[in-house]
């Protein structure tokens, strides 16, 4: 490198690097420039490719603001009519019936029921577990959770089935829009049924999913989460006929809802997801399993502290007595069904019918079917059972329709089977005679006898053993149930005499049957020749069985009143003292043997078997109380080796040793021959003798030779001769 001191010296250069033009290699040309395209053309692509996204996210969300704006709309709209929320709490078609017991305790209840309650009323616990099972989110979404819909749909797949069938995801708010059907009210011309109604709101569609989270936003709007909550609370159904939670609590803990604790709210939340499955009263093991999985919940959202946690599952809830209540459902439906059809089918309030109905009486009536049939009976047998107790005004006390127990809306055989009584029959062809006068030790010829019955031929009846014996009392030919004495006492007595007598009492008497009906050839039910027999205990009159005493309603109070089921008299007292006598005589050397209660207690009935032994029965009393058993095949098949003396006697003692369990024996309303009236003439007819009945005579003839006339008509006789001379005189 040169260099150069002052000023005239050169200037300063660097060496050269490459070497000049044309020596060494060729210099490398400058590479060529992409010849640019027009800018138009670039532009025109852009927007080729662009322009149908751009046209598409136009369209779109164009679109969600007009669907945004129809959907702020309907929702508007519907929020516009919603009622007051309070209108919205009770959305039943009919009011319920809660029945009670002659103590005044409930032991049935038909059609839901229903107590309404507030948010502010209820524990905080309940509603707390309420939020945490169905809703966690409920305080701060707006009706709709998307996310909980697509976790739900999610579930539902992995789980086998379709996006909507299962678990609905669906919010507290969008569930109360469901109870109300959308707002669309309960119409019997539209809808079979309230269930069938029910099950219609509850149909799962894309188009109803649509129009639930529409009503759930109108909700939302219109009313507070207070008042979601509490129509919610007023609306769900809890199983066991109870609907809202203040009635759930009623049924299952004996207390109000404002007295839950963690435990009860727990299991009182548990049965949202399915009333049926987790109804306590059928399995609590389950619905406690369910309340376990509640309290877990609270617990991880913070309701619940891990003491409080821990102590109540320790701790887990109970039911109430009454709440296991499962006795009395054929009672229940027979008072029902014999109300009056406004309180009891079609009421639209809450009614309270008190009733005759005895817990203890019932219990020892099934304990004795249970029993007998356990224990007797051989085991795959079909044959059916049936027991009426009563009072002897005709108060019924007990009742079992079927072998099944905890039946309701079933076939009462006790009520509904008309069936042929046989020989418990027997006791109104007595009556007739000594209504007549003739005392009990009067006596009838049990010998051969055949009666020509128009268009049917010669009846010849038969005795059950085969043999005749001569001539016996009526005591003895009723204790014996001899058939031919039976016969001989209703021709000569007169059929309409014991048709007349029978139907006062309650039965249906077809005399067209002829001879056969002394022997029980009419049908009749259970009930209705337990109330005859409760005619015979209580001095003669007739009884209507009746299981109502009251009716009230919430806001009327008292509506309808019972006083009682006796009736006019039918036989005088005399006759029917001693038909009792008579009937005791059955239990104690009699067919009915069997029947006898231990520890003393008398008791009086009369044994019943049908030809070929399709009917069993044991009808009888002791002081207080008239009892009924039936024994049969529903499809009136012959039982085999039963009889009224046996099976149904055995069920009469069981359950009536359990009805008098703890009683001093009191002696039964009787009068024995000895101290009857003297036998006398029918008034208005000669005293000529009877063939086939005989009157002993009494060792001091009473002065009073006639028929004790009751205070109400006399006997069924002198009613008849009072008519006939009325029609003659024209009165």
């Amino acid at each position: 490198m040169a260099t150069s001191g002052g000023g005239g010296g050169r200037r300063l250069r660097a060496e050269r690097r490459t070497p000049p033009k044309g020596r060494g290699r060729p210099a490398k040309a400058a590479p060529k420039r992409k010849a640019r395209r027009p800018r138009r053309s670039r532009s025109l692509l852009r927007r080729a490719i662009t322009l149908p996204f751009r046209a598409l996210w136009a369209f779109a969300w164009r679109l969600s603001l007009v669907g945004a704006a129809v959907l702020a709309a309907m929702v508007a709209w519907t929020a516009i009519r919603l009622p007051p929320a309070a209108e919205m709490f009770d959305g039943r078609a009919r009011g319920s019936v809660t029945l009670l017991d002659r103590h005044g305790e409930p032991f049935a209840w038909r059609g839901d029921q229903y107590s309404p309650v507030t948010v502010d009323s209820v524990s905080p616990l309940l509603r707390d577990a309420v939020v945490a099972t169905e809703d966690r989110r409920f305080f701060s979404h707006l009706g709709v959770s998307p996310r909980g819909v697509a976790g739900a749909m999610r579930i539902n797949m992995r789980e086998g089935r379709g996006p909507l069938q299962g678990h609905g995801g669906s919010t507290i708010t969008q569930q109360t829009a469901k109870l109300l059907c959308l707002g669309t009210p309960y119409d019997p011309a539209e809808w079979e049924s309230e269930a069938a109604y029910e099950a219609d709101c509850r149909r799962t569609t894309l188009a109803r999913k649509a129009f639930e989270a529409i009503y759930a936003m109108a909700m939302e709007l219109r009313y507070s989460k207070e008042e979601i909550l509490t129509i919610y609370l007023n609306r769900a159904y809890l199983g066991a006929g109870a609907r809202g939670f203040e009635a759930a609590s009623q049924r299952y803990f004996g207390h109000g809802a404002e007295q839950v604790g963690a435990a009860e709210a727990a299991m009182l939340a548990g049965l949202l997801v399915a009333p049926s499955r987790y109804d306590p009263t059928r399995n609590l093991e389950r619905s406690r399993e369910r309340a376990e999985t509640v309290l877990r919940l609270m617990h991880e959202q913070g309701y619940l502290s891990q003491a409080e946690h821990d102590a109540a599952r320790a701790d887990p809830a109970t039911l109430a007595p009454r709440a296991r209540q499962s006795t009395g459902g054929y009672f229940a439906d027979w008072v029902m069904a014999s109300g009056p059809e406004f309180f009891m089918e079609d009421t639209t309030a809450d009614v309270m019918a008190r009733t005759t109905f005895d817990p203890a009486i019932q219990a020892a009536a099934e304990r004795a079917v249970e029993t007998v049939f356990a224990e007797q009976v051989r085991e795959g047998s079909e044959a059916e059972a049936a027991v009426v107790v009563m009072s002897a005004d005709g108060a019924v006390r007990a009742m079992v329709g079927g072998r099944d127990l905890d039946a309701t809306g079933a076939f009462n055989r006790a009520t509904m089977a008309r069936r042929q009584p046989g020989s418990a029959f027997k006791p109104f062809v007595y009556a007739a005679a000594l209504d007549l006068g003739y005392p009990a030790n009067s006596t009838v010829v049990d010998e051969p006898i055949t009666i020509r019955v128009p268009g049917s031929g010669a009846y010849t009846p038969r005795n059950y053993d085969g043999r005749f014996h001569g001539r016996v009392t009526l005591t003895e030919a009723l204790a014996r149930s001899y058939n031919i004495p039976a016969v001989r006492v209703f021709e000569e007595v007169g059929r309409e005499a014991v048709a007349q007598i029978a139907n006062d009492f309650g039965l249906d008497t077809d005399l067209a049957q002829g001879p056969a009906v002394a022997l029980g050839a009419s049908e009749t039910t259970l009930i209705s020749i337990t109330g005859a027999y409760a005619g015979i205990l209580n001095g003669g009159r007739s009884v209507t069985p009746y299981g109502l005493v009251t009716l009230s309603t919430r806001a009327d109070g008292t509506v309808m009143e019972q006083t009682g089921g006796m009736g006019e008299r039918v036989i005088s007292m005399d006759a029917a003292e001693q038909l009792v006598w008579m009937m005791s005589r059955v239990v104690e050397d009699g067919t009915g043997a069997r029947a006898a209660l231990p520890g003393g207690q008398p008791v009086a009935g009369k044994t019943g078997t049908t030809q070929e032994g399709r009917d069993a029965w044991f009808v009888g009393f002791s002081a207080d109380y008239a009892a009924g058993v039936w024994m049969g095949y529903d499809d009136n098949r012959p039982l085999t080796g039963v009889t009224g003396g046996g099976l149904p006697a055995d069920i009469f003692r069981e359950a009536m040793a359990g009805v008098h369990a703890g009683d001093p024996p009191r002696a039964l309303p009787m009068r024995t021959p000895e101290a009857a009236r003297a036998p006398g003439p029918v008034p208005g007819t000669a005293p000529t003798p009877v063939p086939g009945l005989a009157s002993q005579p009494l060792p001091v003839p009473q002065p009073d030779r006639t028929v004790a006339r009751s205070p109400e008509g006399g006997n069924a006789v002198e009613r008849a001769l009072i008519e006939v001379l009325g029609e003659i005189l024209g009165e």
